[in-house]
């Protein structure tokens, strides 16, 4: 495990307190399978009934458990989740295939289904093979002491470079009956999520099919978990995954199957605000993070190209390195959005740190001041905010950590 010094700054003070989901049963194993005294697999098992929805990482060098979900998220149908720490099966050829076939099995005998009822994430160091055996050995153990009270073991044990487990919970109503929503997720490094997210696990008692939440979960990566960067590189074995149980129809809750039904509204605003709640933990936790940015783009074509613009600021080393460093080096911002391949007017882009105008209308502003702008940047979390100039009604606001010494000393050692 990748030696890190010191929690993040920005941990919260106290850990959300999940609320159990009936019939959700959670539990977590020491399976040595690259860490030693620390819990490193989490089996969690569903009633029959519940249906899965998700997201998956578009990387071309996708892992073995990510093209395993894809297949069995054509069907949605979910009993069990195994997820491990340590080991990423990724870039494994068929020796990660044949891991995860066994591993699904192993699940599969544990929780009494089938193993195309068994969803599989990895997260962990590439291209070392996965003993599936490590899992055979917990597996049987695991279900039978899985309890419903876990979530906060459940975060801890899918954790690897992360300073802090990450989880959240909100409540919703479907037609008047209320739903829970409960999440976790993991995320400190490599962590610049294309389409889905780093790991991330979102469980309910709402009845909501599968393709429906598949649906939601689209909609609601782009400004949260997709407006998220530590460092610019998109992992391997980003996955997003949403499990619906259906508890709540025993209380009166109708079935939803489109993410359009006025009975959907509540719910879809409770897993949005969730999403925005686990991914802020994720950029708080980035590697070696000393400031948080928040960086709003404006005035661009639109907002898929606002939201680029912004990635190219966030994801910046030199933006990044001025911000750890306290220095207000506004020049690195106009770099970086004429870098970013989107429409921009030069002449008349605007840039604010925080309240403070640093540049108008393609120069800087008459009444900078870098004696106010270098106290600002004395702040632990800075915004920046850029107007681009083209006309257009396009905004986005993305979040980013900072570069520091520490995150290259936790990456120089990630595999000693």
């Amino acid at each position: 495990m990748a030696k890190t010094s010191k929690i993040s700054p920005f941990a919260p003070a106290a850990l959300a307190e999940l609320p159990p989901i009936p019939g959700v049963r959670l539990a977590v194993a020491e399976a040595g399978i690259k860490y030693s005294g620390r819990t490193d697999v989490l089996l969690t098992l569903f009633p029959e009934g519940t249906e899965a929805g998700g997201v998956l990482t578009r990387s071309k060098t996708a892992s073995a458990p990510v093209d395993w979900c894809r297949a069995q998220l054509q069907h949605g149908e979910a009993r069990a989740l195994v997820v491990n720490s340590g080991n990423a099966n990724a870039f494994t050829g068929w020796r990660g295939r044949e891991a995860v076939q066994a591993t699904a099995k192993f699940a599969a005998d544990a929780a009494e289904c089938t193993p195309e009822q068994v969803f599989i994430a990895s997260t962990g160091v590439i291209g070392e093979p996965l003993e599936a055996s490590k899992f055979e050995a917990v597996m049987a153990k695991m279900a039978a002491e899985a309890a419903e009270n876990r979530w906060t073991e459940a975060a801890r044990a899918i954790m690897t470079t992360d300073t802090f487990p990450k989880l959240a919970t909100q409540r919703a109503h479907i037609g008047g009956v209320p739903v829970t929503i409960n999440g976790i997720a993991k995320g400190s490094g490599m962590i610049a999520p294309d389409m889905a997210t780093m790991l991330s696990f979102i469980v309910t008692d709402a009845p909501i099919e599968g393709r429906a939440l598949t649906k939601l979960c689209r909609q609601h990566t782009v400004p949260t978990f997709n407006s998220v960067t530590v460092d610019s590189d998109t992992s391997t074995s980003d996955t997003l995954l949403i499990f619906a149980t259906g508890g709540a129809a025993a209380r009166g809750a109708r079935r939803i199957l489109d993410p359009d039904d006025p009975d959907a509204a509540a719910f879809s605003a409770a897993l949005l605000h969730l999403m925005h709640d686990l991914s802020m933990q994720v950029v708080k936790d980035g590697e070696g993070i000393s400031k948080l940015m928040t960086v709003h783009v404006e005035g661009a074509e639109s907002d898929a190209a606002a939201r680029r613009i912004g990635l190219a600021i966030g994801n910046s080393p030199l933006v990044k390195t001025a911000i750890a460093g306290e220095d207000a080096n506004w020049g690195r911002i106009v770099m970086a959005v004429g870098k970013s391949g989107e429409a921009a007017n030069r002449d008349r882009l605007s840039i604010w740190f925080g309240d403070i105008q640093v540049a108008s209308e393609g120069l800087r502003h008459p009444d900078y001041s870098e004696a106010a702008a270098s106290e600002y940047m004395k702040r632990g979390e800075i915004e920046i905010r850029a107007d681009v100039g083209t006309g257009g009604t396009g905004r986005a606001t993305v979040w980013a950590s900072d570069l520091t010494h520490e995150y290259i000393a936790i990456n120089a050692d990630y595999r000693s």
